[in-house]
């Protein structure tokens, strides 16, 4: 277990000196990549975020302005309602949908602006039921 850092010392002090004392006691020795350079990175801290998650299975959209989030979702909503069973459902994704589209116009969160209307859940309905016939 790490001491503690002693009160009239600066953290920074403190924790080059445990550094240097892990480094004394081999504790990096046998760290993968010891002794290689660090890989080049094209790109901002925002594209290594991006790809980190890339990496993880995580979803990017997190790192999108809402609005770009809003029309991603509206993409890929046919695709999304496909796999839906149930017409409530249905009716709740599209109006939730169309609830955070409403909160989006009167409130803007930054980015781009939102180019988009609010979904017709009549019409999204009627065509998840001509999907489902066939």
């Amino acid at each position: 277990m790490t001491e503690r850092k002693p009160v009239n010392m600066p953290v920074g002090d403190w924790i080059d000196q445990q550094i240097r004392a892990a480094e004394e006691r081999g504790e990096f020795d046998d760290l993968p990549g010891r002794g290689k350079p660090l890989p080049k990175r094209t790109g901002d801290v925002m594209e290594w975020v991006a790809e980190k998650l890339r990496a993880e299975n995580t979803d990017t959209k997190a790192l999108l302005p809402p609005s770009l989030v809003l029309r991603k979702e509206l993409e890929e909503l046919p695709e999304r309602l496909a796999g839906v069973r149930s017409e409530a459902k249905v009716r709740e994704i599209v109006t939730d949908l169309n609830n955070r589209i409403k909160r989006e116009i009167l409130i803007p969160r930054g980015g781009p602006p939102l180019l988009v209307r609010l979904v017709d859940v009549e019409a999204v309905v009627a065509r998840w039921r001509e999907g489902r016939a066939s």
